[in-house]
């Protein structure tokens, strides 16, 4: 054993009394003990509380709520029953409304003290369903013997080991009911060792599975996927190797997976391991939100940056004169294009160009735009933001 390994901290093991100021952007409550800051969970801003020690640094300390002495009128029992261990969700504890609008205060914070800038308008937020929304997800898969079962689902939340779940009250109930019945399928599966994830793609009205397997599977185990996937009206691809691997195993010929923007009559379709937008009820509204901001007419041309399979650009198409979609991956360029014919729509042109690298010299950057759409990654659009003054 190494003479370097890591010595055990030795933490407070009395419990402290304290009064939370704030929440952090992480949903942690905020203290100041001995005017050091302390994040803990479980806590909520306004409340008295006892908390224990679960990590000291020399620049600031972690707890855990103990004690609800004096509980928020935000306070709510969480409706999962893996709250506080599963990793997943920080919140649940809080009232969703309150949820939200402390969410919204975070990034006008971080406007403020960030940017240093303040917002002129803020709008209602977005609203949706509180459970059962979620409809993309990548699911760890890990076989542990001394428990002699799989788990599937999400890590914990003080580790990186895998959480013991059942169910998960944010998934899409056609996975997260179902949580117990995927550790029971790859318990019963040779290759119960070498499947480390499974991606969830839920698209109107079908469910997939990408089951990520590292070595070869037997055919008895792709018989017992073909078995449950029938069974559960579930559709099961493999893969093997990178995200270009991924093929159906059953149906052996799947119909594509697709989600409808009532609002704008578009149709958009996506392979399982495709970028989509987790929250369907939420895209549809933002999508429709985005658009009334552009106040489009038929002699606009539009440019729409990070464009994807076409979320935005082809409602915006449906609105405008011509719109330009840009986006990274030439993959992505193909099936937006496909998605432009499918919904018979001729005004959108699709190009492929990595948005964080230098582009100058390309022809749809000199053209001119009435308006712009820009939707980047988290990793932001800074070389992007070079040329938009440029465009006029």
């Amino acid at each position: 054993m190494s003479k370097h390994r890591r010595r055990k901290q030795k933490l407070p093991q009395e419990l402290v009394e304290t009064v939370i100021e704030d929440l952090s952007a992480e949903g942690r409550g905020v203290a100041h003990i001995n005017g050091k800051v302390t994040f803990i969970d479980f806590a909520l801003s306004g409340e008295k509380i006892r908390f224990e020690y679960t990590r000291t640094s020399s620049k600031f300390d972690e707890g855990k709520a103990v004690e609800i002495m004096e509980p928020s009128a935000d306070r709510v029992e969480p409706a999962c029953q893996h709250f506080g261990v599963c990793g997943g969700c920080s919140l649940q504890h809080m009232q969703h409304d309150a949820q939200i609008m402390a969410k919204q205060q975070t990034l006008l914070n971080h406007l403020q003290h960030i940017a240093h800038t303040q917002a002129d308008t803020v709008l209602p937020p977005l609203r949706g369903p509180v459970y059962g929304y979620r409809h993309k997800a990548r699911l760890g898969v890990r076989y542990v013997a001394k428990k002699g079962k799989v788990l599937v689902g999400f890590r914990e939340k003080t580790s990186g080991w895998l959480a013991e779940l059942e169910s998960c009250k944010v998934l899409h109930p056609s996975v997260g009911e179902r949580l117990s019945q995927l550790g029971e399928l790859i318990m019963g599966m040779d290759a119960k060792q070498t499947i480390p994830q499974i991606e969830v793609a839920v698209s109107d009205d079908i469910t997939s599975l990408v089951f990520r397997h590292l070595e070869d599977l037997s055919d008895a185990d792709k018989e017992k996927l073909r078995d449950f996937a029938e069974a559960e009206n579930l559709h099961i691809y493999l893969q093997p190797g990178g995200e270009d691997s991924v093929h159906p195993l059953w149906p052996a010929q799947p119909e594509p997976l697709f989600y409808e923007l009532k609002a704008h009559n578009v149709r958009i379709e996506f392979a399982p391991s495709d970028f989509t937008q987790v929250n369907p009820d939420i895209n549809q509204q933002m999508v429709t939100r985005a658009l009334d901001f552009l106040q489009l007419n038929e002699n606009d041309k539009v440019l729409d940056l990070f464009c994807g399979l076409g979320n935005f650009t082809l409602p915006i198409a449906r609105h405008a004169g011509q719109v330009i979609g840009v986006e990274g991956s030439e993959s992505m360029v193909v099936k937006a294009r496909a998605n432009a014919r499918l919904n018979n729509i001729s005004n959108a042109e699709f190009h492929a160009a990595d948005l964080s690298a230098d582009l100058t010299g390309y022809p749809w950057l000199n053209q001119h735009y009435d308006k712009i759409l820009l939707d980047p990654p988290r990793s932001g659009a800074m070389e992007m933001l070079k040329h938009l003054g440029k465009l006029g």
